[in-house]
């Protein structure tokens, strides 16, 4: 089983890199993207280069839900702006994103995963979200062909979808139409620096001289980092899901339980994922964070399957260089797209949950399934800050598997920082620095 789209062999983005820029961004991921859209409407010549192609890594394998509910609290007021944003977006793109407003219904199996809905609610109304507790009954209603009985639930009705591997693409093709330069297959080697400062970037294709510089390059954000001496614990988790056929329309809103995340799409089918699956393949960067891990892997309800090795290419492979010079060819360049294989386990077994909740869907079998690597943080909330150290240099990276949705505020965010500009919210949750400054590990909503 393979993804379902398709890439052609020859780039869509091809443009002419100049030999200065107001501003580079390194990922053509969903953050880097809305990052460029926000620069250019500020008016600065931005140039975004992707090593591989525009939103081919986790930007279009995720589950492709657009919500609030669930978010760490200091997330929720992002989460919001983006959920305005993509219907901007929307419309700025006639309609071509997939958006839809669906609702997004977290189900809890015992009472205690209820109380941590409840929990999680009490801190979250004070920002006038739309999500309300229902009890077994209010579960039972809200899905009413479904066998199993959930022993409550938290919905959020202004919850939304969009279809990744059409979304971020087409907002590429908005951000190129709003003059933004951006170069596929273009690997960034290294930065440029004088006194510490940015003052350009070396590409495969060439120099660019530039004081701002973006890194927003999902699970290869901490490599790209380390090479200049930027330390983050950011690592990755290789996630599966899939996609069935067209199928009785058995729900129209997306949920998750212990078992199952699904989702309807536009096609009549739906994406499905194993909901708390996760797989850690063990490298150098893995081994020299895990003591800031043990406490989210202690307290989360993920189920984390460890393997000894990544493969050969990976960020944190064993043989992957973390050294190399301007002139070399980089580990960016060796894998041009991180492609991880999906555990087609894990699919039939999602699939086997969801023909289980919903028997009027019939049989359930996917008809493409896949695997993304999802750039995560000890705390499960991402780093949005400029490197003291580095000036001229942002981050915005470890989105834990809240990119996709939460992307074009936290672009708009990156663009703000880039420019010395307010970003608009408060910011402290999210700083570069709360790994190394002795902050006690707060981990976000482990749900």
């Amino acid at each position: 089983m393979s993804f379902p789209f398709t890439l052609p062999e020859t780039p869509e983005h091809d443009g002419e890199l100049p030999d200065a820029a107001d501003a580079v961004i390194v990922g053509g991921g969903v953050i880097g993207v809305c990052a460029a859209l926000a620069l250019a409407e500020d008016g600065l010549r931005v140039v975004l280069c992707e090593k591989g192609r525009v939103a081919a890594e986790q930007s279009s394998r995720n589950w492709g839900w657009v919500r609030v509910q669930g978010r760490d609290p200091a997330e929720i007021p992002v989460a919001l702006e983006a959920q305005r944003l993509w219907q901007e977006f929307d419309t700025a793109c006639d309609g071509r994103l997939g958006l839809r407003r669906v609702g997004v219904t977290y189900l809890g199996e015992t009472e205690a995963e209820v109380a941590r809905f409840s929990s999680w609610l009490a801190s979250a109304s004070p920002f006038g979200v739309s999500s309300r507790l229902l009890d077994r009954e209010g579960v039972a209603r809200l899905l009413p062909g479904a066998s199993t009985r959930w022993a409550g639930g938290l919905h959020t009705p202004t919850d939304m979808v969009a279809e990744p591997w059409v979304a971020v693409p087409e907002l590429a093709r908005l951000a190129a139409a709003r003059g933004v330069t951006i170069r596929e297959r273009c690997a960034v080697r290294t930065l440029r620096t004088e006194a510490g400062a940015v003052t350009g970037v070396v590409t495969e294709r060439g120099p660019i001289r530039t004081d701002r510089v973006l890194v927003a390059g999902g699970a290869w954000s901490s490599l790209f980092l380390r090479r200049h001496g930027v330390s983050i614990p950011q690592l990755s988790v290789r996630a599966t899901a899939l996609e069935t056929g067209p199928l009785p329309q058995v729900t129209g809103m997306a949920g998750v339980d212990s078992r199952l995340a699904f989702r309807p799409r536009g096609d009549g089918g739906y994406t499905l994922a194993p909901s708390t699956a996760s797989e850690f393949y063990v490298g150098p960067d893995a081994l020299r964070a895990a003591r800031k891990y043990w406490r989210v892997l202690r307290e989360t309800g993920f189920d984390i399957r460890l393997h000894p090795a990544a493969p050969a290419g990976f960020p944190d492979a064993w043989g992957t260089p973390r050294h190399w010079g301007d002139a070399d060819e980089t580990p960016f360049e060796r894998m041009r797209i991180l492609t991880p294989p999906p555990n087609l386990d894990k699919a039939h077994s999602a699939c086997a949950a969801f023909a289980e909740s919903f028997p009027e869907a019939g049989p359930v079998t996917p008809r493409t399934a896949w695997a993304g690597m999802i750039d995560t943080m000890p705390d499960v909330v991402p780093v949005v800050d400029r490197v003291a150290p580095v000036p001229g240099l942002t981050v915005a990276t470890g989105m834990s598997g809240h990119g996709f949705g939460i992307g074009p505020a936290f672009g708009r965010i990156a663009a703000a920082l880039m420019q010395d500009r307010d970003p608009g919210h408060a910011l402290t949750r999210f700083r570069f620095d709360r790994f190394s400054d002795g902050s006690p590990m707060r981990p976000g909503p482990g749900f």
